[in-house]
């Protein structure tokens, strides 16, 4: 065997003669990307993203997978010339691919939880494998499966045949499922124990989400709550006929099973000092939420009578009700205003009159339609485009100075203002009023730690890794981001844990990976091929509780799932995503080098390649969009097998991989060896 010498990156090194760069780089360890490379088949050279380069003359940029290795050769195969050389290959194949890494409904869950992954185990029966999958990226599926304001749903490619999969009542049908078998939420174990001690404060969707994934990772942790019960917002702001306080008790409680210690009762600040948490553990998370309700800003507001909303839904959680009386306003437009309307209609036996006052319309009203829909129906009124001037007392009553508004043009934003309508003032007589704007971030711990906070009055931290300006403490949840939903919540505690575990490890810290995400663009835009051949389902719908029941009890409205109907709405998933995302090569280097889909989108190069499936073989699926034109598949073809059963048609831009002559694939002379599928580096053709 004769050896050569050689020197990359200022290594050298003695390789075997008639070796390629490419293998040299790799038996020094360096990592040179590839597409179009594979080692039993000849180089190819077509995508170009394995170049390096050679030192002498012009020091250019050369294939590696195709260049031998010759006595003295100096090669440089990692710096930014190179860097920016691959970024750019990246992002050309990109620009012509045509394909989802993750489902959109995946993709626009704050939690990242895998959706059709769930869906499918549905199908199979297996109910508590969908548990498990759910809680590698949300602890609390029972919990999620009621509140969630459903963002997946908005974007679920359903609805392009009739509507969106309801993968909300899916994910409770999950969790009731393996109550149901098993009694209690089946948790993994923790990982062995680190002797490291973390601090978490607030006991709400992001603290206990992260003492969740930090427990798991083998931390000691301890949550502070002053609350008498974990849940913070989802335990006293959610009313209990949206979020029954047994299931906070079995998912929450199975947190503390897992060796998580709770603190109830502890005020830290009053009862124990922030400092010394920040002193006595080896990290500390910062997760109070927002609970200071946002004052309304006019004349009486302080007067007895008028509640904030989140103290009142507080008070009901409580079991300590205020008496509100028969006729009731509440201030505000959000899904706190509508629980409260729902709540105190509830509380009054339905006898007492509800009414909510905001002072946009319907269309810019912030809660969740399907909430608005639910207290209209239970007799709840609504009048828009109404604002409190006053209150006053009256004896008896209150009495509120209303005006009507009216909305400007828009503005920059795009948003339009509300302004009273010059001599539209008038009076109405009220019980009781519940406030609910919203709610604030309470200072007092952030300044005695002395955290930088925002002009919103939130703590800042850093929005990957959580982390704010003093190393060992991090925020997460609303105290961080402002008000905002419980699965938000939930996803930002579990990655503040990500990086506290980095952080504990002595690793650097970067947070929970991001991975480049390829997307075939929004719903709308989609063609319609792609929805082709589905048959028309009609969507499961969840039975409810009588009318009667609704405005007089606190039992949950919505009664569950039966699971013939569950698996036959998990069946309606198209299944979107790709089958090979965990290790698509365009998916990792599109990761590795930032890579950005859209930088050639049109008029700059021509149109992205649009949606091609060929289903026709029984072993062999090729979806033609997601192809980048390597050609290892046409060459596995032609070497191995002797076989032309794919080739290049067309030229330039339009330049595709096919079966020739416009065939499909079980027209040809494939034996579904499955060759072509293992050198594809984009699933472009997969075994079915």
């Amino acid at each position: 065997m004769s050896l050569v010498t050689i020197t990359i990156n200022n290594q050298t090194m003695r390789i075997e003669e008639g070796s390629s760069i490419l293998q040299a780089a790799r038996q020094g360890g360096f990592d040179i990307p590839t597409f179009c490379h594979a080692d039993h088949l000849k180089p190819f050279t077509s995508c170009f993203i394995c170049a390096v380069k050679v030192h002498g003359g012009r020091d250019i940029l050369v294939p590696s997978c195709a260049t031998l290795v010759q006595e003295g050769m100096i090669v440089t195969v990692e710096d930014p010339e190179l860097e920016a050389s691959r970024r750019m290959c990246v992002n050309l194949l990109l620009s012509d691919h045509c394909g989802d890494c993750l489902s959109p409904c995946q993709s626009a869950c704050p939690s990242n939880i895998d959706i059709a992954g769930f869906l499918a185990l549905i199908q199979e029966g297996k109910t508590a494998d969908a548990a498990r999958l759910i809680r590698e990226q949300a602890p609390f599926p029972g919990i999620l499966g009621r509140i969630c304001p459903r963002p997946c749903e908005e974007v679920c490619r359903r609805q392009r045949v009739e509507e969106p999969i309801a993968i909300c009542s899916m994910k409770r049908y999950i969790a009731d499922a393996e109550l149901e078998q098993y009694g209690s939420p089946q948790l993994p174990l923790p990982g062995a124990p680190t002797g490291k001690r973390v601090a978490i404060v607030g006991a709400g969707p992001a603290g206990m989400s992260a003492a969740y994934y930090l427990r798991l990772a083998g931390h000691q942790v301890r949550v502070f709550e002053q609350h008498p019960a974990s849940g913070g917002m989802l335990r006293y702001g959610i009313p209990y006929y949206r979020l029954p306080e047994e299931v906070l008790k079995a998912e929450l409680g199975a947190v503390a099973d897992l060796g998580v210690e709770l603190c109830f009762g502890v005020t830290v600040g009053t009862d124990i000092a922030i400092k010394d948490l920040e002193q006595d553990f080896d990290a500390l998370i910062l997760g109070i939420g927002a609970q200071e309700a946002t004052p309304l800003g006019i004349p009486g507001e302080e007067l007895p009578g008028v509640w904030p909303g989140i103290g009142y839904l507080e008070a009901v959680a409580k079991r300590n009700p205020p008496e509100l009386g028969d006729r009731v306003v509440v201030i505000g437009g959000g899904n706190t205003a509508i629980d409260c309307a729902r709540t105190a209609l509830r509380e009054g036996q339905g006898r007492t009159q509800v009414s909510i006052l905001y002072r946009r319309d319907r269309e810019e009203m912030p809660a969740q339609d399907t909430e608005i829909a639910e207290a209209l129906h239970e007799g709840v009124r609504i009048e828009y485009l109404t604002a409190p001037m006053e209150i006053i007392q009256e004896g008896d009553v209150l009495s509120i100075t209303l005006t009507r508004m009216e909305l400007t043009a828009p503005d920059a934003s795009g948003r339009r203002n509300p302004v009273p309508i010059p001599g539209s003032a008038y009076q109405v007589q009220v019980s009781a009023v519940l406030a609910a704007l919203g709610q604030q971030v309470l200072p007092d711990l952030a300044r005695d730690l002395g955290l930088e906070t925002t002009r919103r009055g939130t703590i800042k931290a850093d929005p990957r890794t959580f982390q704010t300006g003093r190393p060992r403490i991090f925020a997460c949840g609303d105290c961080q981001s402002g008000t905002d939903t419980a699965v938000r919540a939930v996803g930002n505690g579990r990655k503040t844990a990500y990086s506290v575990h980095q952080y504990l490890s002595g690793l650097p810290l970067t947070g929970e990976p991001v991975l480049f995400n390829s997307s075939m663009g929004p719903l709308e835009g989609l063609s319609a091929e792609l929805f082709t051949g589905y048959t028309q389902a009609e969507r499961v719908r969840i039975p409810v509780i009588s009318d009667e029941e609704r405005r007089t009890t606190d039992k949950e409205v919505e009664t569950g799932v039966e699971p013939g109907l569950a698996v036959k709405e998990a069946a309606r998933c198209l299944s979107c995503g790709c089958d090979a995302q965990k290790d698509c090569k365009l998916r990792r280097y599109a990761t590795r080098y930032q890579g950005d889909q859209g930088l050639f989108e049109p008029p700059v190069s021509g149109a992205r390649r649009g949606y091609s499936l060929d289903e026709s073989h029984e072993k062999i699926k090729l979806e033609e969009h997601k192809c980048i034109n390597c050609g290892a598949c046409v060459r596995a073809c032609a070497e191995i097998k002797g076989l032309n059963v794919l080739t290049y048609i067309n030229r330039g831009f339009t330049t595709r991989i096919h079966v020739p002559f416009g065939r499909s694939l079980v027209d040809t002379a494939c034996d579904g060896c499955g060759e072509c599928t293992k050198v594809c580096p984009t699933a472009g053709i997969m075994p079915r």
